[in-house]
């Protein structure tokens, strides 16, 4: 291998490594995700199946966020943090240069993250040189989540109440399309508590036993559903930057109880105490 070669090579790396440094104090000062997913973390915590081949495909090394098990040697760019592996990168990134052909990776899809099973390096390597795409053998992981790339450890714990949400409620599969988004802590524990609520009303008005399905579905279309309609209609999550529709929901919710407690009113219908929390808005 010439000179010029070598010393390009640990140029190269040279500079992945003081990226990495840059990356971590940007993150460490801005509070944005920097370390890899690990995959074990993700699987215990949305009780991810699978997984599942997939076979040979071609993936986005943006979407590529996650470790099986080396999530510690690299950052969230896929930068190494780490010397103890140098040779190995430098050998991959020879082998760019070189155009050596390498067998593809092996990557877990969950939502739309992949994590890398078997080709970290190669990640790496392909991700400093400005590489958008890579080959790679791919198995499929089930999840009733979504994930993203940018997914951050707070996200996460969200998430993992999502899950027990939808395994204790079946909403998803009771109302297809629904999709419940929330960043509040403890939302989805709050909105079992809605549900339990409005299962026991149930029961007294229509003088019967209520099925726990029975009262979620008729929470979503009674309840959830008109207040996500005016929220829409009135354009005001424009207002609230990095809230969802859910979010907004709780708050309605809120409102709609401090008014009862403090000032006597009645509960009012859905759509009425979202229209009222608007117009405070306003």
């Amino acid at each position: 291998m010439s000179d010029e070669l070598s010393s390009r090579v640990r140029s190269d790396y040279s500079r992945a490594r003081f990226k990495a440094f840059l990356n971590g104090v940007w993150a460490t000062l801005s509070g944005q995700p920097n370390r890899l997913l690990s995959y074990d973390e993700v699987k215990e915590k949305l009780h991810v199946g699978g997984p599942i081949y997939r076979g040979m495909q071609t993936v986005r090394v943006e979407q590529i966020a996650g470790s099986l098990n080396r999530y510690h040697q690299f950052d969230r760019a896929f930068l190494p943090i780490q010397d103890d592996t140098s040779a190995r990168w430098l050998s991959i990134n020879r082998a760019f240069y070189q155009d050596v052909s390498l067998p593809p990776v092996v990557l877990y899809k969950v939502g739309q993250v992949y994590f890398v099973v078997d080709g970290h390096h190669r990640v790496s390597v392909a991700r400093e040189q400005g590489q958008v795409f890579i080959d790679a053998e791919v198995r499929e992981c089930a999840t009733r989540v979504n994930i993203t790339p940018d997914l951050k450890t707070e996200d996460l714990e969200i998430l993992e109440d999502k899950v027990r949400f939808l395994e204790r409620t079946a909403l998803d599969q009771l109302c297809p399309g629904s999709n419940v988004k929330l960043t509040i802590p403890d939302g989805f524990e709050r909105m079992l508590e809605h549900i339990a609520v409005h299962r026991y009303f149930m029961g007294l008005d229509l003088k019967r036993d209520i099925s726990e399905q029975e009262a979620v579905i008729h929470w979503y279309d009674t309840v959830y559903l008109p207040i996500v309609h005016v929220i829409r209609e009135s354009g005001v999550l424009e207002d609230f930057p990095g809230k969802t529709e859910g979010d907004l929901y709780l708050w309605v919710l809120d409102h709609q109880h401090y008014l009862a407690k403090s000032e006597g009113q009645p509960l009012q219908p859905p759509e009425a105490a979202a229209r009222d929390f608007i117009e405070e808005q306003e």
